[in-house]
């Protein structure tokens, strides 16, 4: 899948206690490379059990750097890392209003919850009907009033909850999507996946500055599954 090797699937047969030490670890080790920076996501990865979004077969593999398969066309969890590399770009903080196109798992959905708080809100949006069904199931799991889950067409966002301070999109494109960078805030930031030439993709960095004008920078190459919808490749 995607150049990984996926360890063959089998039942999980770890124990919660010994989940929240990897956990520990994996985020000793995110900070030791540099992926994760803040206190507040720190808090949040700490807090939220990735292995109960990660699929039963492969839940004792949950903190090593490899994405699994999801139900849906496509889908997969994406490596641990992949989280504080797209947040931090983005500083997500408390009070933000954020936009994530591609629920996936559900994961990041609740880490961004519990990073922006009461006082923001989060917006996840995921196409595909099998991958939506399992991610709601999960997210249900955790009480966050704050959480907005859609399913529909990611690309084009979702304009009752806009603007939004922050937009993440978790699957490559060849073109950022118009009507997002539309819902974004003057002095907010959007990052996803880009696809060069079709060749590979580099994680791009869009700031909307306060004029209006859109400045773009790359953060390193990536691997992430094609967006879907009117806006996918």
């Amino acid at each position: 899948m995607f150049g990984w090797i996926i360890p063959p699937p089998k039942p999980s047969k770890k124990s919660k206690g010994i989940f929240f030490q990897e956990r520990q670890r994996k985020i000793t080790s995110l900070k030791r490379m540099g992926f994760l920076k803040s206190k507040a996501l720190e808090e949040a990865m700490l807090k939220i059990p990735r292995e109960v979004f990660v699929p039963f077969n492969y839940r004792d593999h949950t903190y090593e750097e490899l994405p699994f398969p999801l139900p849906g066309k496509k889908a997969t969890i994406s490596c641990p890392h992949s989280y504080p590399m797209f947040y931090e770009a983005i500083e997500l903080s408390p009070g933000d209003r954020f936009l994530e196109v591609g629920t996936g798992s559900g994961y990041g959905a609740v880490l961004a919850a519990e990073i922006v708080g009461p006082e923001g809100l989060v917006t996840s949006i995921e196409i595909d009907h099998d991958t939506f069904l399992y991610a709601k199931k999960r997210i249900s799991l955790f009480k966050y009033p704050n959480l907005f889950l859609v399913k529909g067409d990611g690309g084009k966002g979702y304009l009752l909850n806009s603007p939004y301070d922050k937009i993440c999109l978790t699957a490559a494109c060849n073109k950022i999507p118009p009507p997002l960078v539309n819902q974004l805030k003057e002095g907010g930031k959007l990052i996803t996946p880009f696809e060069v030439y079709g060749k590979s993709q580099d994680l791009i960095l869009l700031e909307k500055k306060a004029d209006g004008k859109i400045t773009k920078r790359s953060i390193e190459k990536v691997l992430y599954v094609p967006l879907q919808g009117e806006y996918g490749r």
